[in-house]
């Protein structure tokens, strides 16, 4: 037998009470009717002749329906079981609450499921029966299934637009039938449509539905059901464009008509798993299929808005916007779950900047005595990294990610590159900044800043001078930015074991005799390289392997190596004899 779902619950059959508990205890706007899965504005009297509005239906699609309750949206929530309509006597309790604050009618917002429809129905006739103004109306925004069976069309996350429209109308004091009247019409132009790439699991129970991997389900609701097609993962555009060319193809009877020039507010809802990252691919992907389509974008809201449980998929919802619609979406609300929305049109905005302008001005730089040299000391160094890369990707996948040699190949591709296009100018210190900007763009990650760092901070004393205790001091101002910005020091086991001998070896090119540098320079590459072996014994105290158990690391550190590879580099290419 299959094993069960995880989750992070107490006990299955008190998952929904603990929940609401938790949702209400966290907040100061919320309260519990006792003895009923019913949760209310904590503030009921501010509804006196105002209309009320109620929803809910089953657990597990969080935030809805409690996270849409608050000023302008819903005044109560009624949650049933996981997946589970409500029953009938706590949405009384519900009605009957708000009637007690004062409300002046009150309006049920209900999804079209059977249950949901014959429970939130039963209590509209039992508080008829006690004299309470009270209406219903039924959201089916699924635009799944091309011919709809007799139940109808399933009501998916389009139901939180209505939540919103009627909200800001009861808001503004209107009257039970003109809400009633607005929101049918705005129910016309609404639709929506899911797609999942894993199932979800109900708590005490197996997965809904079986999923192979590389496979999704299209059309899919919101309790665990599979869809009406299974298609082969696709890119998020293909996938985006899929859902759209399937939500408004005119052959269906539950399409939602839209064409070009029409103004649309845009739901991107996170059915439970997607990361951020994902959903805003999503976003990005839905924005430019609309528009590409010559539908105005009025509005976008991206996030959770109604989920099913851990289920790893999303669903578009689109509304069709007029000014008076707009108006309506863009009203305050204090529901913790509605997205705090700008008010600015999506399409037709220009969303990017020119970035200021900085780097070196190449124009300034020319050739001098020491180009040569300089060029050809850098291609010597660039073939060692590139000769050493996977060498290096093996050392770090003891202790990291596995792609130390990767960027230093990165960054010497890009140096080799830069070298074949422009002229290296005479000013070391130039190069130095030059060097930095290339590392820094195109290394990446912490290698790439740790060396943007060094680079920055060596060019400084090589700006007005060239001489061997400038470079000694450049090299001295480079590893102290790094100690200081990167938090590491020697014996940590990372590229200062390597770095600071040398360094400090290279002190003497202040002092040394004429005709002594290449000495120095090659002692100064022998301390690099044993402060590289040395790594091997040593307890990572920074960097990805500080979070590595220590009896797990026992190869020399990747960036301690790559710099005693860039110091012995640098001697041959100056004139010095091959290593041992």
């Amino acid at each position: 037998m299959e094993p069960l779902q995880r989750k992070l619950l107490n006990a299955v059959d008190h998952c929904v009470d603990e929940a609401l508990e938790g949702i209400v205890s966290s907040s100061g706007c919320l309260s519990l009717l006792r003895g009923h899965r019913v949760v209310v504005r904590a503030d009921l009297g501010a509804l006196r002749g105002q209309v009320g509005l109620v929803s809910g239906g089953g657990s597990g699609h969080e935030p809805a329906h409690t996270g849409f309750i608050g000023g302008g949206m819903l005044s109560a929530a009624v949650a049933g079981g996981v997946f589970a309509s409500p029953p009938p006597a706590s949405v009384l309790a519900a009605i009957l609450a708000l009637r007690d604050a004062g409300a002046s009618g009150v309006l049920l917002i209900v999804k079209n499921y059977t249950g949901d429809r014959l429970n939130f129905g039963l209590a509209v006739e039992q508080a008829r029966n006690r004299g309470v103004a009270v209406d219903m109306v039924i959201v089916a925004d699924d635009c799944a299934f091309s011919q709809p069976s007799k139940a109808g069309r399933r009501g998916l996350c389009g139901t939180v637009f209505v939540h919103k429209l009627a909200g800001a109308l009861a808001a503004e004091g209107r009257p039970l039938e003109e809400i009633v009247c607005q929101v049918k019409e705005a129910l016309k132009n609404i639709g929506t449509l899911g797609v999942s790439l894993s199932p979800c699991s109900v708590p005490g129970c197996l997965p809904s539905f079986d999923l192979p991997p590389g496979e999704m389900e299209l059309g899919l609701g919101i309790h665990g059901e599979p869809g009406i097609k299974r298609l082969k993962v696709a890119t998020a555009d293909e996938v985006v464009n899929n859902m759209i060319d399937h939500m408004t193809n005119p052959a269906s009877q539950s399409h939602l008509a839209l064409k070009s020039g029409d103004s649309v507010v845009l739901c991107v809802n996170n059915l439970g798993a997607l990361s951020r990252l994902e959903m805003a691919v999503v976003t990005r992907a839905a924005i430019s299929c609309l528009e590409g389509r010559g539908v105005q974008v009025a509005r976008v809201m991206s996030g959770s808005f109604m989920t099913s449980l851990e289920m790893a998929g999303v669903s578009l919802s689109l509304m069709k916007a007029n000014q008076e619609v707009l108006r309506l979406f863009d009203a305050k609300t204090s529901a913790p779950a509605w997205p705090n929305q700008s008010g600015v049109r999506v399409s037709g905005r220009s969303y990017t900047l020119d970035p200021p302008a900085v780097g070196t001005d190449v124009s300034s730089q020319s050739e001098g005595p020491l180009s040569g040299v300089m060029a050809n000391t850098l291609e010597m160094v660039c073939s060692s990294l590139l000769q050493r890369q996977e060498e290096l990707n093996s050392l770090d996948r003891a202790s990291g990610d596995g792609d130390c040699g990767n960027t230093h190949a990165q960054a010497a591709k890009a140096i080799l590159e830069w070298l074949h296009s422009h002229v290296v100018p005479g000013c070391p210190g130039q190069l130095m900044s030059t060097l930095a900007g290339l590392v820094q763009e195109r290394m990446g990650g912490s290698s790439g800043a740790l060396y943007s760092l060094f680079l920055t901070a060596a060019a400084v004393p090589l700006k007005d001078h060239c001489h061997p205790a400038a470079w000694a001091t450049a090299m001295h101002a480079g590893t102290e930015a790094i100690r200081r910005y990167g938090g590491a020091d020697p014996g940590d086991r990372t590229m200062l074991d390597a770095l600071c001998p040398a360094v400090e070896e290279l002190k003497r090119l202040a002092t040394v005799p004429p005709g002594g540098h290449m000495a120095v320079l090659q002692a100064a590459v022998e301390r690099s390289e044993l402060g590289a072996e040395s790594t091997r014994d040593l307890i990572a105290r920074a960097g990805r392997a500080s979070y590595i158990a220590t009896e797990r690391v026992t190869l020399p550190d990747p960036g301690a190596v790559a710099i005693a590879t860039i110091l012995r580099a640098v001697f041959q290419a100056l004139g010095g004899t091959e290593a041992k």
